[in-house]
């Protein structure tokens, strides 16, 4: 006696067309093309998360030189002078804070420029 599969094969058909769902023409309807689809738009997803962050990352550095450029420094000079100060602070936090809080972005600036002189 074989073993034909059906129910198994049917479940993994239907997960792949539930995931299809809303593909325009064949793509939603004939499960080669929708699991070809789908393997591609996955495939899209995976990179479009890595992107995100990176997208992120460029922003925040963007708006921290920006502000910084206000407080008299460049990114680089600000970044350097955090470390040598010991200031652990991410690059989306600092940018909520140039943001937000000026004046508390500028004590952060006379740190940086503090440990830079020394």
């Amino acid at each position: 006696m074989r073993v034909k599969g059906s129910t198994p094969t049917r479940n993994r058909r239907k997960r792949v067309l539930k995931l299809a769902k809303g593909y325009f023409g064949s793509k939603h309807l004939l499960y080669r093309t929708a699991h070809e689809q789908v393997m591609r738009s996955l495939r899209y997803s995976y990179i479009g998360r890595k992107q995100t962050k990176r997208e992120m990352r460029k922003l925040w550095i963007a708006r921290i030189n920006a502000a910084a450029r206000m407080n008299g420094l460049s990114y680089s000079k600000l970044m350097h002078g955090l470390k040598l100060a010991n200031v652990s602070i991410n690059r989306k936090m600092l940018s909520e804070v140039a943001i937000h809080d000026e004046s508390a972005f500028k004590n952060i600036c006379e740190t940086a420029t503090k440990a830079l002189a020394k």
